[in-house]
């Protein structure tokens, strides 16, 4: 638990400065080393989509959102546990945290013990869920793996959404590691046609760069063999080592 503690990420989301240093002064107690805060819910989207945090702790009452209509928000980009802090005290409150996606609901005023072993809870919870997940069969890039049965793309262990005729280009080009692919094949293979506009395909690599690369500007993985065509280069592959 003690390595898994140390890199977890976690948000915490409040417009009062002093609980926000409070809570990272003791989560640093308890060797949490990774803490982010925001004290509004735009900031708090904009880390949540930065950082992707393992865990959130969301205040109700914040000044430009309402912390359910937020939790709602951050559904969109995130499955992490999400603990609600708040005055809001009444089982009608509790209800509708739990009905626009909260995982906890803890009240003010609080021991922030408590909702320190409430975090380390969610976590073990979260642990014990991914180590008797089974292993889907994929192709691995090591930054990223693409599933195909299941049609999911992960990066970084976190899902995201790919367009069927973008995952099937990935797809494609995932069964050929390491080779040079010319646009008319792309073309003719995922588009199923044997004549197409040159930019459809560049547009849709670009799209695929921005999801799997680290800088999409200069690709790593998806690479460009210029006046030939696309490689997407696996590094573990033995046709890649020299």
């Amino acid at each position: 638990m003690e390595s898994f503690i140390t890199c977890t990420k976690i948000l915490l989301v409040d417009d009062d400065i002093h609980i926000l240093e409070m809570m990272q002064t003791v989560l640093q107690k308890e060797r949490f080393h990774n803490i982010y805060t925001a004290q509004s819910g735009e900031e708090a989207i904009g880390v949540c989509q930065e950082v992707k945090p393992d865990i959130i702790v969301l205040d109700v009452m914040l000044p430009d959102y309402d912390g359910f209509l937020l939790c709602q928000e951050l559904r969109k980009q995130t499955h992490v546990p999400i603990l609600f802090l708040t005055a809001k005290t009444t089982d009608l409150d509790k209800l509708t945290g739990f009905g626009f996606g909260g995982d906890d609901y803890i009240t003010k005023p609080f021991n922030p013990l408590e909702v320190v072993a409430r975090i380390k809870a969610h976590l073990r919870r979260q642990k014990l869920i991914h180590q008797h997940k089974p292993e889907k069969k994929g192709f691995d890039y090591g930054r990223f793996r693409v599933i195909e049965e299941s049609g999911e793309l992960l990066v970084e262990g976190r899902q995201i959404s790919c367009p069927a005729r973008e995952f099937k280009l990935l797809v494609f080009l995932c069964k050929h590691p390491n080779q040079i692919i010319s646009k008319k094949q792309l073309y003719k293979q995922v588009w199923e046609e044997t004549f197409g506009e040159d930019c459809t395909v560049m547009v849709h690599i670009r799209r695929l760069r921005e999801k799997i690369e680290p800088d999409p500007s200069n690709p790593q993985y998806l690479v460009t063999v210029r006046g030939l065509g696309y490689k997407l280069i696996n590094p573990s592959c033995k046709e890649n080592e020299e």
